[in-house]
């Protein structure tokens, strides 16, 4: 008792060279405190590892530096290819499908029969779209028939009566050369009488020469009168002529309202000028239609991309360029293009309220140039139709 009691710390020495040689730190005493152990045990973790080796800071650690260079030489060369890669495009979600569409409506005012198509039908160009009431143009046509059977049997009549005054100019042509021969005779006879008369009074008696000179002016007067035949059967000739030319012009116009009844016929038939599908199907039987007014609309399947690119983005891009398109309604494929041309001016310079910049605050805004982007191919799927309005995103490559 003595011996534990005058050297208490003998005692403990043992156990601390045992807690040294195990590794593990001293247990404090109770009359130290917490504050000793606090201090020793922040030290130690600090500069010592689990066993007790310092710790070397991390950029004197190889594999650790060298792992957070790489990381760091990735990061750049793959920010700096994104950048590279995002220059050689250009893109934009302001973008659409874009058609023309066909408005079919009718030519002629009419009471509607049929209706032959339903709404998003697939038609053929030529297609029957609807049927009009053609009783007003049947009617109308059988006049022009009618018309043009008069016309032709008049045309007939000139034509005998032609032929009948040209017999009568040849006969009265006949009758001229025979009177014309006559009154030669007739006059070599008085001259012949006259020379004889001359040389010999008694040779010719009194009577021979009245009738010579009888027989010269009745041939002469018959000569005239043939003369005045032919001018007649010429005249009546070039009558029939007119005649003529007046039912063959007759037989044309008739012929030509024929034609137009006919065709006013092919109208009571709406067509489909193109092919594609119906939309917008807004007639049924019994309307009455006025030409010009809109039936139904026919989208085609040739279709494009109208996008709108900030005049920002137009400094690369050209003609011809190819195109990638994502559709919203369908974003599972892609559809390829090419730019086909660009809009003569911005969007806002062609609405209905164009900006007067000329008036009140003026604020600086990009503006958007609409362009045509044509499709190398148009998906022939019914389930995934492409129709106009349905929006897309489009990237252009201009490297």
């Amino acid at each position: 008792m003595s011996e534990t009691g005058s050297h208490p710390s003998h005692s403990h020495r043992p156990v601390e060279a045992d807690e040294e040689k195990s590794g593990t730190p001293p247990q404090a005493h109770p009359r130290h405190g917490h504050r000793s152990e606090g201090k020793s045990g922040h030290d130690q973790r600090e500069h010592h590892g689990q066993r007790g080796k310092p710790v070397r800071p991390w950029y004197r650690r190889p594999l650790l530096a060298g792992g957070l260079f790489l990381v760091l030489l990735i990061l750049v060369v793959g920010g700096t290819l994104l950048a590279l890669h995002a220059r050689a495009f250009e893109s934009t979600d302001d973008a659409s499908i874009d058609v023309i569409p066909q408005r079919a409506s009718a030519q002629l005012p009419g009471r509607v029969l049929r209706v032959a198509v339903a709404d998003n039908q697939e038609v053929a160009e030529g297609a029957v779209l609807v049927e009009l009431d053609p009783a007003d143009y049947v009617a109308r046509a059988e006049q022009a028939r009618a018309a043009g059977a008069q016309a032709q049997a008049q045309a007939g009549q000139a034509r005998a009566q032609r032929a009948i005054f040209d017999a009568q100019r040849e006969q009265a042509q006949a009758s001229l050369a025979i009177a014309e021969t006559n009154a030669d005779t007739a006059a070599k006879d008085l001259a012949r009488f006259d020379a004889l008369r001359r040389d010999n009074a008694g040779a010719v008696s009194q009577q021979q020469w009245d009738n010579a000179v009888a027989a010269q002016k009745s041939s002469a007067a018959q000569v005239e009168a043939a003369r005045k035949a032919v001018a007649a059967a010429e005249a009546q000739l070039g009558s029939a002529d007119s005649l003529l030319d007046a039912a063959k012009a007759a037989q044309a116009g008739a012929d030509a309202q024929l034609r137009q009844a006919e065709l006013n016929l092919s109208y009571m038939q709406v067509r489909a000028r193109v092919a594609g599908r119906v939309a917008s199907l807004h007639v049924a039987p019994g309307d009455y239609v006025q030409p010009g007014g809109a039936l139904m609309a026919i989208v085609p399947r040739e279709v494009y991309v109208t996008a709108n690119f900030k005049e920002t983005q137009l400094r690369r891009m050209r003609r011809g360029q190819p195109v990638r398109v994502t559709v919203d309604a369908y974003p599972d494929f892609e559809l390829a293009g090419r730019i086909d041309s660009f809009q003569p001016g911005t969007g806002q310079t062609f609405s209905s309220l164009p900006a007067e910049n000329a008036t009140g605050n003026w604020v600086k805004v990009v503006q958007r140039v609409p362009v045509k982007i044509t499709l190398d191919h148009v998906p022939d799927d019914p389930d995934r139709r492409l129709g106009p309005g349905m929006s897309a995103e489009v990237r252009v490559s201009v490297r």
